[in-house]
C-alpha cells in the first residue's frame, strides 16, 4: 500500500460527510471493508474507501436501495478494479435512470404523436440508444455475442 494516507473510522466520516455509524453499518454489511487495522485494533480506510462511500451516498440519493447499491457495487467490482471505470459506470447507470424518469414524464406527448412522428423519433434515438446499451452489456460482463 505504501505512503497512501488511511482514516480511523472518525476522519473518515468528516471526509465523507457520512457518520460513524453509518460507516459501521456499510462495513457489517460488507458494503465497504477496512483497509486494515492499526497496531491499537482500530479500523483503518484507504482513499478508495472514501471513494465508495461517495458512490454509495450518490446512489442513495438516487432511491437505491442498500441492497441494490450492494448487489450494482458487486457487478462493478467485476468489471474492473480500476476506480475510474466504476465511478464511471455508476455515472452512466445513474445517467440512464434520470433519462427513464424522463421518458416517463414525456409518455403523454409522446402518446400524441402522429405516426411519422414517431418513426421519425424511433428513428432519431434507437441506434444511439442501442449502441449505449450494447456498450453497456459488454462492460458489465453480459456480453451477448459470445
Amino acid at each position: 500500500m505504501g505512503n497512501a494516507k488511511l482514516y480511523k473510522i472518525g476522519e473518515l466520516a468528516k471526509l465523507s460527510d457520512v457518520s460513524p455509524r453509518t460507516i459501521d453499518y456499510y462495513t457489517k454489511l460488507g458494503l465497504i471493508e477496512p483497509e486494515k487495522r492499526s497496531d491499537t485494533n482500530y479500523r483503518l480506510y484507504s482513499d478508495e474507501t472514501l471513494s465508495l462511500l461517495r458512490r454509495i451516498e450518490l446512489m442513495k440519493n438516487e432511491k437505491y436501495t442498500l441492497e441494490e447499491i450492494k448487489a450494482s457495487l458487486q457487478q462493478l467490482n467485476k468489471v474492473s478494479p480500476d476506480d475510474s471505470v466504476r465511478d464511471k459506470l455508476t455515472s452512466i447507470q445513474l445517467h440512464l435512470e434520470q433519462v427513464v424518469k424522463e421518458a416517463k414524464e414525456l409518455d403523454p406527448i409522446i402518446q400524441q404523436l402522429k405516426p411519422s412522428q414517431m418513426k421519425k423519433l424511433y428513428k432519431i434515438l434507437t441506434q444511439p440508444t442501442a449502441a449505449c446499451i450494447e456498450a453497456l452489456v459488454i462492460l458489465l460482463g453480459k456480453n451477448p455475442f459470445s
